[in-house]
């Protein structure tokens, strides 16, 4: 073989293998990356209903005192939980066979938190409690309970004391008078402390009251405080729902008392403050209770301690010394270092009721249906 056919054969071994490379080459392809997976889709939770609540109040919610006092503290739900819950109330439910239809249907429409704002609606939700046991029901001023059932209470008679301080540093005639709704343990005992916090600056002082047997009734509200001021009574407390005590007191030159709300405006020449309940943070807890499922049977009494109850707007004419003493009072509830209802104390008649250094406790508070030492009259049956 000749070198120019070596040569020839050598070039195309070469060109050969170089083809084949390159198709090997070409034949080998890179993989694509695989696609991202999708991203899962968002699902929302469900948005839980809002706790339905509801309030049944025996008065008109323009009432100025106990009812109008109760709505506030509705309102300061809503503003407390926003859209969380949804509040309702039925006013004017009379303390019948009525209240027991209208709680009843509370709790058919989906109310799962029931307020019955008087005494007077105990036997009712009592009643009606056993039938729906997924509700909670609240009954102010009562001491009747169930599995699904609990009370509370203001301390109304820290305000009556304060306002009594007051009355009996302003009295001229040292004859205070008092326009009481119904007789139960929660009046009387503010009738009373009404009279020991006037006692305690002027022991002359004596108190009237007259009973209207309603909780609200401004005709009757005024019949009975004129019927006051004629016999003597210069300065007048009420344990009624209106403004009635307080105008009557202005349109006759004597002085009263703003009660469960401050009623400075329906006569400020009369008014020589307010004994105001807030019900705010007592059913902001309540409503907290049962959206967080804490909520349980039993009673709740909230006072000046708890920002339940205070002393308001006192007039400027009101002497320094007794607003510094209104000042002590309120410091020494905060503290636990005042007690109202301390011993010695003695009823009407001159019986003791406490001994001497013995402190009231709530059972006692609770049963109170006597007269103290300087009020006059006889508790009606």
């Amino acid at each position: 073989m000749t070198d120019l056919s070596k040569r020839s054969l050598m070039k195309l071994a070469a060109l050969t293998a170089v083809a084949s490379a390159a198709l090997i080459g070409c034949g080998k392809k890179e993989e694509a990356a695989p696609a991202p997976a999708p991203a899962p889709a968002v699902v929302e939770a469900p948005k839980a209903e809002p706790l339905k609540i509801a309030f049944a109040y025996v008065g008109p919610v323009g009432d100025g005192g106990w009812t109008f006092a109760h709505d506030n503290g509705r309102k300061a739900v809503e503003a407390e939980f926003g859209d969380k819950v949804v509040t309702s109330f039925v006013e004017n439910v009379p303390e019948s066979a009525d209240a027991e239809r209208v709680i009843r249907d509370l709790a058919s429409q989906g109310n799962k938190l029931i307020f019955g704002t008087t005494f007077g609606y105990m036997e009712p939700m009592l009643k009606v409690a056993p039938d729906f046991a997924d509700v909670k029901f609240e009954h102010a001023t009562g001491y009747k309970t169930a599995a699904n059932l609990r009370t509370y209470d203001s301390r109304t008679y820290e305000g009556a004391y304060m306002a009594g301080v007051i009355a009996g540093s302003m009295t001229k005639t040292n004859t205070l008078g008092v326009v009481a709704s119904i007789p139960i343990p929660e009046v009387i005992r503010n009738i009373n402390s009404f009279t020991l916090g006037a006692q305690s600056v002027n022991p002359k002082v004596s108190t009237k009251v007259v009973w209207i047997n309603s909780w609200f009734d401004p005709p009757k509200e005024t019949e009975a405080a004129t019927s006051l001021i004629n016999g003597g009574a210069d300065v007048l407390m009420q344990n009624t729902d209106s403004s009635a005590v307080l105008q009557t007191a202005e349109k006759m030159g004597k002085r009263a008392f703003g009660w469960d709300s401050d009623m400075t405006a329906y006569g400020p020449k009369a008014h020589l403050g307010s004994a105001v309940i807030n019900w705010a943070p007592y059913y902001i807890k309540s409503t907290k209770d049962a959206l967080e499922g804490t909520w349980s049977t039993g009673g709740v009494w909230w006072g000046h301690k708890e920002g339940a109850i205070d002393m308001v707007s006192i007039a400027e004419d009101v002497p320094a010394e007794a607003k510094a003493k209104i000042d002590e009072i309120k410091a020494g509830l905060k503290d636990g270092s005042f007690a109202i209802w301390k011993g010695p104390l003695m009823d009407q008649a001159g019986k003791e009721v406490l001994a001497k250094d013995v402190v009231a406790d709530d059972a006692f508070l609770g049963g109170v249906k006597f007269y103290v030492k300087g009020v006059e009259g006889k508790v009606p049956n």
